[in-house]
């Protein structure tokens, strides 16, 4: 019992200290635990913790996660990305073993052991890919959801490459297989019922099983869930959630298919029930953390005296694995039609090894493939690709990503002809609608925009902007900012909002500007900037949702609307009173006055708008 306090508390503290550091400096938690298990790899071997058992524990957080992400997808999406799934996924798994094996052959393996080596590098890690994409918030981006398509066919290419494998072993090391290893390798395939079944009858019972899990996600889960939830016990219905799960892994490791893609089925045959919420927030804190095991594990298993001895091979390996899967990637995403960010973001998210190479690497051993260096080699090899992959979520977060929607494509900006009175940045979501309400009322706007993709679109549909980086001052002064009455400001990201409303404040004292905030934080900067025209993005929604809660407590609905009115004023009010105390050279939680002034405007305004609102609801009854 003191042993596993003592592990569990190493590993947790190690989770604590490293994630919001690594996090807090740009590198993503993934990251921070493979640091962290790095960090406590000593302290485990004194400790004489088995890591690889500890790994295989931690590898169910990657069945949860895919549960998770199922619960996301409706059927009819997943069978909108079947081209995806089969063009995408086989071109990149077929492609990446031929070229692996080859450059495996030109090192003087046996044919045998280069296919081998090609198919267990070929696969991605799900469990750091998705990850990583969830945190960036990008899993939806086209770019995405062309990785999270490769992803699943890998799952699915896991099973050919299991059935391949015992067929490619080399007769000079069958002899030099140890017996418990051999062993080992007969026990993990006496937990396939399907083993001994020709292949036929295999394939007919893992369809069948395939089956099995769509009928009870239809038909079986809605009445159980719902006598579970009738006992009005939330942790019952978490240990519900918990059976289902490691049911149906365990039902497709019975037999042969892959825990993690009958979870996936389980939660898309899930994504339409009521459920669906209360099943992910239930699993999820599980996931996060066996998730988070198994990162630590993975930082731990790395043996760093065998890494340094031989080091060159290792970093040889490593780069070649990269720079093969990097190039696959661009040619197979280039070909499926992704094109800019997306294209590198497809590229640069999967050209690691997976965790599943660890499972295949182990059942090479025991059927006499690889040689117990070189399965120590490769281990090493994996193991530095998924430390190396949130690296090159940094590359393109930025590099790429900046370069793409900072406005430093290949593509020249136009040339702007036109000399309208109004200036728009941005034509997205926000800067869409200013356009077609000011187009309505017979104002001409010059619209720029940095997405040329969206800017074709919109030519389809008769409408005109002009491609560009609208915080360039030479463009703007080819739109005429210096004779312009308005200026838009209605791009995406902070940094660029603050850019151009400071140069055009600064420059065109006489320019009227109305800016796009993102919170009241950037508010108040946008204010000290000496911006007077400051729009929150989501305020005027939430003050509307904000009615609607009034009206859905029985308030009727012109005393919602004198309420709603009634609080925006006092939020304005006391607004622009911080606004002057704000500061650029400090954050507002370090400036004294400011907090001061908000303390003291609560004090005064709560009781006022509280008195307010009683005396709305009393005339309105």
């Amino acid at each position: 019992m003191t042993d596993f306090l003592i592990l569990a508390f190493l590993i947790l503290v190690a989770g604590l200290v490293s994630v919001p550091l690594a996090t807090r400096f740009g590198l993503g938690s993934v990251l921070g635990y493979l640091l962290a298990g790095m960090a406590i790899a000593p302290l485990l071997g004194a400790l004489k913790v088995d890591v690889d058992a500890l790994q295989v524990f931690a590898e169910f957080g990657v069945v949860m996660m895919l549960f998770i992400v199922g619960l996301e997808l409706e059927p009819k999406k997943l069978w909108a990305m079947r081209g995806t799934l089969i063009g995408t996924g086989g071109g990149q798994v077929f492609l990446t073993v031929l070229a692996m094996t080859g450059v495996s052959l030109l090192s003087g393996n046996p044919w045998q052991t280069a296919l081998a080596i090609g198919m267990v590098l070929a696969l991605s890690s799900t469990a750091i890919i998705v990850q990583s994409l969830n945190e960036k918030g990008l899993l939806k981006s086209t770019g995405g959801e062309a990785a999270f398509s490769v992803l699943l066919f890998q799952d699915v290419a896991v099973i050919p490459i299991l059935a391949i494998l015992p067929l490619l072993a080399l007769p000079e090391l069958v002899s030099a297989v140890p017996v418990a290893e051999a062993a080992g390798a007969s026990h993990g395939a006496s937990l396939d019922l399907t083993a001994h079944l020709a292949a036929w009858q295999a394939a007919l019972v893992r369809v069948g099983a395939v089956a099995a899990v769509a009928f009870i996600g239809n038909y079986l889960t809605r009445p159980i869930f719902r006598y579970i939830a009738a006992a009005n016990l939330r942790e019952l219905f978490t240990a519900a959630g918990l059976v289902f799960v490691i049911g149906i892994a365990l039902l497709m490791s019975l037999v042969g298919l892959s825990p993690a893609l009958g979870t996936f089925i389980a939660g898309v045959v899930l994504a339409n029930s009521e459920y669906r919420h209360e099943l992910e927030s239930d699993i999820d804190p599980f996931k996060g953390l066996l998730l988070g095991l198994f990162f630590i594990t993975v930082g731990a298993g790395i043996d760093f005296s065998l890494a340094l001895e031989r080091a060159d091979e290792v970093v040889f390996w490593a780069a070649v694995t990269i720079a093969v899967k990097v190039a696959v990637l661009l040619i197979v995403g280039r070909l499926s039609g992704l094109r800019r960010e997306s294209l590198w973001l497809f590229a640069l998210a999967l050209p690691q090894a997976g965790e599943f190479a660890f499972v295949l690497i182990a059942f090479a051993v025991g059927n006499a493939i690889f040689s117990q260096g070189l399965a120590d080699l490769l281990l090493l090899v994996v193991a530095l690709t998924m430390l190396i992959t949130p690296l090159l979520f940094i590359l393109y977060d930025k590099v790429i990503a900046r370069a793409y929607c900072g406005g430093f494509n290949e593509r020249e900006a136009d040339v702007i002809e036109e000399d309208n009175p109004i200036i728009i940045a941005g034509r997205g979501r926000v800067g869409g609608i200013i356009d077609r309400m000011l187009n309505a009322a017979g104002h001409q706007a010059t619209v720029i925009d940095y997405d040329s993709e969206h800017i074709e679109q919109l030519k389809k549909f008769g409408v005109k902007s002009f491609f560009g980086d609208a915080t360039r001052p030479d463009l703007l002064a080819s739109a005429g900012i210096d004779r312009a009455k308005l200026l838009v400001v209605a791009l995406d990201e902070r940094e660029q909002i603050d850019k151009l409303v400071r140069y055009a404040c600064t420059n065109f004292p006489n320019l009227h500007v109305i800016a796009r905030a993102k919170d009241r934080d950037h508010v108040y900067h946008l204010w000290a900037m000496g911006c007077r025209d400051i729009v929150r993005e989501t305020y005027d929604s939430s003050l509307r949702m904000g009615r609607a809660a009034y009206e859905a407590l029985g308030v009727d609905r012109q005393a919602a609307i004198a309420m709603a009115d009634a609080w925006e004023e006092m939020d304005r009010t006391s607004m622009r009173a911080v606004a002057d105390l704000y500061r650029l050279d400090i954050p507002s939680w370090e400036n004294e006055p400011l907090l001061t002034k908000i303390r003291e405007l609560r004090a005064e305004w709560d009781p006022k708008l509280r008195q307010a609102m009683d005396d709305i609801m009393a005339r309105g009854n």
